[in-house]
């Protein structure tokens, strides 16, 4: 059985003009890719905390400045972070997909 198996991975090897080095750099890679997808995945999380502190820290600044529109602004303030949520919701997706990937 081994010696069979032997023959598939030489013939292989013969075919494909694929050497040892070849494969240990696709095993590699494939690390440096799932720490790639974790990295992505967390400046994603941590761009979008910034994101929203951001406009946070703005929508409290107008109702300071304008406390009758305040109704308003929070209203803008929240479809806006929702929108800033989805975009990171989807790039640590994408993160997680690299990774698995």
């Amino acid at each position: 059985m081994m010696q069979q198996m032997e023959r598939i991975i030489n013939f292989y090897f013969l075919t494909l003009n694929i050497t040892h080095m070849d494969l240990m750099n696709v095993m590699l890679l494939a690390e440096v890719a799932n720490a790639g997808g974790a990295v992505g995945a967390g400046l994603a999380a941590i761009g979008a905390g910034i994101g929203i502190g951001q406009i946070g820290k703005g929508a409290l600044e107008a109702i300071a400045r304008q406390p009758e529109a305040s109704n308003d602004i929070r209203g803008n303030m929240i479809l806006t972070a929702a929108l800033v949520e989805g975009a990171a919701l989807f790039a640590i997706i994408v993160g997680f997909l690299a990774m698995v990937l």
